[in-house]
């Protein structure tokens, strides 16, 4: 594997963590919406993971692949 991310890895990565972001607010904000429970603990769960995906595609930018 090469060390570093070629340029359009890292516009793919950015354009990935856009995503996640928007889907992560958007989750957010229906989750203090939601009336049902279970909706709630989905949307909670979706958080939780996201926040944790976001974080990854982070550092896969920061570190720019070096491994």
């Amino acid at each position: 594997m090469t060390k570093y991310l070629g340029l359009h890895e890292t516009l793919e990565v950015h354009e990935l963590l856009t995503f996640k972001n928007l889907c992560l607010t958007k989750a957010t904000t229906m989750s203090a919406l939601a009336q049902d429970e279970e909706l709630r603990a989905i949307l909670s769960a979706d958080v939780t993971s996201g926040t944790g995906h976001i974080q990854q595609l982070q550092h896969f930018l920061t570190n720019r692949g070096e491994q």
